[in-house]
């Protein structure tokens, strides 16, 4: 087990720490939650960069990374739209999103191709990181404006569902979800077609 691929397995077990945080619906666990999703998200590029650094790229990691990411982000937006704060049909679209795109990349390794993200792709995971940064903010903080802290205030004036940076990250992660899906979708249409062979 090398360090990327031990890093990627930290992310899953983080996304477990995420989500026992996120179900203790409490102030310490709004902020277990938190930390934990944050770490986990920042990890993804530790890894990527480790793995292309010093050649450490593996099958098991090539399977692993993807799938740590979608499962992160899955949880966290099927947990926001249990909360309230993400409607419900857009973690639907996202989660089928990616769950064709993993379907995708299984047929491109049956054909003996490799299938990398692109920078639409990559920039989408951005936007649903950020949003889910924010809505996760924002339940550790919501207490913010009885507090003297004015980091605490700034983050809750940033966080607060009413303000711009929540629905900004969430219209962006919703369009370049649906525009990224549909680009490797028609790039790879041989794929689906069979007409690869």
């Amino acid at each position: 087990m090398n360090l990327p691929n031990t890093i990627t397995l930290c992310r899953l077990v983080l996304t477990a720490v995420f989500v026992g945080g996120a179900a203790l619906q409490s102030p310490m666990g709004h902020w277990i939650a938190l930390v934990a999703f944050v770490i986990a998200a920042v990890s993804d590029w530790f890894d990527g960069y480790f793995a292309r650094k010093y050649g450490l790229i593996t099958p098991l990691g090539r399977l692993l990374d993807p799938v740590a990411d979608k499962v992160l982000v899955c949880a966290a937006f099927v947990y926001l739209s249990a909360q309230g704060n993400c409607p419900v049909w857009v973690t639907v679209l996202i989660v089928a999103r990616e769950f064709l795109i993993t379907g995708l990349r299984q047929i491109a390794i049956e054909a003996g191709q490799v299938l990398s993200s692109d920078h639409l792709g990559k920039w989408k995971t951005g936007m649903q990181l950020g949003y889910c940064i924010t809505c996760l903010v924002w339940f550790a903080v919501m207490t913010a404006p009885e507090s003297t802290n004015p980091a605490l205030r700034l983050l809750y004036y940033l966080s607060n569902p009413e303000s711009w940076l929540t629905p900004g990250f969430l219209w962006l992660a919703l369009t370049l979800t649906v525009v990224s899906g549909w680009n490797y979708m028609w790039a790879n249409r041989a794929l689906l077609t069979g007409s690869h062979q």
